[in-house]
């Protein structure tokens, strides 16, 4: 079978494409740098040539409003497209649990355009809506400080090892069509202020956490529904503090 990931080198990307490899399908890990674009077009037709199912895994490089917005909706309307004249039979498409509940931010509606793009194609499609990764969570401790004090609001969260993210990906790549939404999350929920709190602890990092409901996630106001999976998400296997004792965990600060 050949499988495109587009986004083939990132975190999650390189995973998958190791992970596909390993059970000897043919796999294109395409990215800019290998010269192939889902903002321009160019390369895609090649690369999808022969294609049955294609991995979307790439993100905007910035998170303000109107650029997410067009990164999402060009690489969307791109991507499709090429899809539908190559003939792929299943598109895959990574996203966030709880897009359609934090329309306050500019970075999820332009995930949620993204997912209708989807929806609305003719193409088979699986959508796989995931919570924050582990290794994310250095970057929402920085995104709450102000000096040495991170703001940090106690909603509840249920992170998740990139590890098993890229392995979910992997079945689902190889698996039929769902032509529907997943969730992805990790085996337990920990409120944020604690998830951060956790991180920082084992990173030597002496910020001080105040808990402030008002901070929200990254500014967007969230409660303890907005980023939490519904009742039967599929499930990754790491806990949160085996991960942090890990060396590779140490080295994401």
């Amino acid at each position: 079978m050949k499988i495109v990931v587009i986004g083939g080198s990132g975190l999650i990307g390189s995973k998958v494409v190791a992970n596909l490899r390993q059970l000897g399908h043919e796999v294109v890990a395409a990215s800019p740098s290998k010269g192939i674009n889902v903002l321009t077009g160019e390369g895609l037709a090649e690369a999808l040539a022969g294609a049955d199912v294609v991995v979307d895994l790439a993100n905007s490089p910035s998170f303000e409003d109107q650029p997410v917005m067009d990164f999402f909706q060009t690489a969307g309307h791109n991507l499709l497209a090429a899809e539908n004249a190559a003939g792929v039979r299943h598109h895959i498409a990574l996203s966030v649990v709880g897009t359609d509940r934090l329309q306050a931010s500019g970075y999820f509606r332009a995930k949620l355009v993204q997912e209708n793009l989807i929806k609305a194609d003719r193409i088979a499609y699986t959508i796989i809506r995931a919570t924050q990764f582990f290794e994310f969570i250095g970057a929402i401790a920085q995104g709450a400080t102000n000096g040495n004090v991170a703001r940090l609001s106690s909603a509840m969260m249920q992170p998740i090892f990139s590890d098993d993210v890229a392995a979910a990906v992997t079945k689902i790549a190889l698996s039929e069509p769902l032509n529907g939404t997943v969730e992805l999350a990790g085996p337990e929920p920990i409120r944020m202020n604690e998830l951060v709190r956790q991180y920082l602890a084992a990173h030597n990092d002496h910020r001080e956490i105040v808990i402030d409901d008002k901070a929200g996630y990254f500014g967007t106001p969230v409660d303890d529904h907005s980023l939490m999976p519904g009742a039967d998400p599929l499930r990754g296997s790491i806990r949160f503090a085996d991960w942090l004792a890990r060396p590779v965990a140490q080295a994401a600060s």
